[in-house]
């Protein structure tokens, strides 16, 4: 598949154990497991299941010793780079690094001894481990003092997680520490755009785009979309997640979408369209469109199926579609890539969609 002409913006390449981010790689997918890490199997099982719908790196929770003593059995087993979100203990940061992991996430706004930070820098840096720095925006307001509170609150959001995103930094140039990927997040999705695009301005490091507390799907597709698609566009973003409430596989799915709609990953399987129905329908094609999705959910080659309801727009879709069907009242007209292969029965659309796509990818393996 041809690439689209966008002009990635260069960064730092950083190696996430066999994975690298930046430097003019392809855009990687991660998400997180909401399983209990201590129980290896479970987030072993969560694992597979995100490598295979498309995730590239996964991150897991080690707020207690438990969990990391289970990680290197996790990491021995998982497909993909296993990345530890760690957050107020440092000794999980060096327990995380001890058992394998191939990048850790550090805020050192949650570790006020500086000396812990020092102690997880060099540790990351004899491993060769990658470190993930960030800020969500409600980190970087202070809380304790009323007055600076207001000050803080009195301005951009952005301008406030850009300055102590600066401030973390200084650690980690006095250490000459590098290996680097940078994070800013918001649930907002103009205030997570405006702070990557100062970001990208001001450091090469590469970043990790993502909205945070996005919500459920129905929420959080639109939110991730909006802020992420502009930055994709902009070349901005070397690694996404995209974050919803409930099964993290289908993060993974929406953020593998997304980089497919954006020509940034060749698609894999079905790309399924339909059209949307409107008062011209003469066949309902609500159920066929489903029924084709899930009948079709195994097969792995790129094939484009379109699935229209009317002929305003149903011929011109079969013209670029590998197989496609153009409905009308009580029969449809199916095709393969343009050409009209027979008529078929209403009830019988969705079987003669899955069969003819199933024919087509039997011949051209």
């Amino acid at each position: 598949m041809e690439m689209p002409d966008i002009r990635r913006r260069q960064t730092r390449p950083v190696k996430v154990g066999g994975v690298w981010i930046g430097g003019g790689r392809p855009v990687t997918v991660q998400s997180m497991t909401n399983t209990r890490t201590a129980d290896a199997d479970a987030t072993v099982a969560q694992i597979e299941a995100l490598a295979a719908a498309g995730a590239d790196l996964v991150r897991v929770a080690v707020p207690t010793r438990r969990d990391t003593a289970a990680l290197k059995r996790i990491i021995a087993r998982s497909p993909v780079p296993v990345i530890a979100d760690v957050h107020f203990h440092f000794d999980r940061a060096l327990e995380a690094i001890d058992a394998g992991a191939a990048k850790i996430r550090l805020n050192p706004g949650n570790l006020s001894d500086r000396q812990q930070v020092w102690k997880v820098i060099a540790a990351a840096a004899a491993a060769g481990v990658a470190i993930r720095v960030g800020v969500n925006e409600g980190s970087v307001v202070e809380r304790a003092d009323p007055e600076r509170r207001r000050r803080d609150l009195s301005r951009p959001l952005h301008e406030l997680m850009i300055e102590k995103l600066a401030e973390y930094l200084e650690i980690f140039a006095a250490a000459n520490f590098e290996d680097l990927v940078l994070s800013a997040k918001s649930h907002d999705a103009f205030t997570t755009v405006a702070v990557n695009r100062l970001m990208a301005k001001r450091w090469n490091f590469p970043l990790h785009l993502g909205v945070t507390h996005a919500g459920t799907p129905e929420t959080g597709a639109v939110r991730s979309a909006a802020a992420l698609g502009a930055l994709l566009c902009d070349g901005i973003g070397d690694t996404i997640r995209i974050s919803y409430a409930g099964d993290p596989v289908h993060e993974v799915r929406a953020a593998v979408d997304l980089l497919c709609s954006l020509r940034l990953r060749e698609r894999k399987g079905i790309d399924l369209i339909a059209c949307p129905t409107c008062g011209r329908l003469q066949t309902d094609i609500t159920p066929i469109v489903e029924q084709v999705r899930r009948d079709l959910a195994d097969v792995t080659a790129p094939v484009t199926v379109a699935i229209m309801g009317c002929v305003v727009n149903g011929p011109g879709e079969a013209d670029g579609a590998d197989v496609a069907v153009c409905a009308g009242k009580d029969k449809a007209i199916l095709y393969r890539r343009g050409e009209k292969v027979r008529a078929v029965a209403a009830e019988e659309i969705a079987r003669a969609v899955v069969d003819e796509v199933r024919k087509l990818v039997r011949e051209t393996e």
